[in-house]
């Protein structure tokens, strides 16, 4: 196998740039937007780049967020088929689920509350810059794009918002599933989930096509921004 050498300053100025980035993160969590903004602009990150950066971020989140919702749709359904084996078994498998999607819901949440941080920041910022341009041509063409990129915002922040609150109908359903099968497990209570089979089914499609329209907004945002 090929070594892998790296040069002192190829190695500091890696090791700086990882402890720019968690500082910064960290910073930003804690309230000090400010301060993060400026140690990301030390290491060439500009809002710009981080809006771009977080909304990567939600859309990864809401890609695995969908295999998690298909996986406890299928717990759900290996329930229903259910006719004999260990039922325990089949109720770890089904909390195992749920918590996957509750986690990454809270995860998804609190990447989106980013994105529209550094969104007003940025904006914020842009309407500031604009008001310093003399020339009224350049002031005019920037408004412009500003209008332009807060438009395209606006449209993949709904898609965002509207997946997000279509997560927590089917996580109430699936903690009520759940919480059911832990106190009754026995054939019975199998049977009476079974009936709510088709209705967490249509909810967890429509969750995943809101999903994927979030994604290709933010694809496209992306791509324009």
């Amino acid at each position: 196998m090929k070594k892998i050498c790296f040069k002192p300053k190829e190695v500091d100025y890696t090791i700086a740039l990882l402890f720019a980035i968690a500082l910064g993160g960290f910073l930003f969590l804690s309230g000090c937007s400010t301060a993060y903004y400026s140690a990301m602009e030390k290491i060439g990150k500009e809002k710009r780049h981080i809006l771009v950066d977080d909304v990567e971020d939600v859309k990864e989140s809401q890609t695995r967020a969908q295999e998690e919702f298909k996986d406890a749709l299928t717990r759900i359904k290996e329930l229903y088929a259910f006719e004999r084996g260990d039922l325990e078994l089949f109720y770890e498998k089904l909390k195992d689920s749920y918590e996957d999607c509750d986690a990454r819901a809270v995860q998804i949440e609190k990447r989106i509350n980013t994105v529209e941080q550094v969104a007003s920041d940025l904006f914020s910022e842009w309407e500031g810059e604009i008001k310093q341009i003399n020339d009224a041509r350049l002031k005019a063409s920037s408004r412009k794009t500003l209008s332009d990129a807060k438009i395209r915002y606006k449209q993949l922040e709904l898609a965002m918002n509207k997946s997000t609150r279509g997560m927590y109908p089917v996580l109430a359903k699936l903690k009520d599933y759940t919480l059911y099968l832990k106190h009754n497990l026995n054939a019975k209570a199998v049977g009476s989930l079974g009936g709510e089979l088709v209705s967490i089914e249509k909810e967890v499609t429509s969750l995943i096509d809101d999903m994927n329209l979030s994604i290709r907004e933010a694809d496209s945002f992306i791509k324009n921004f």
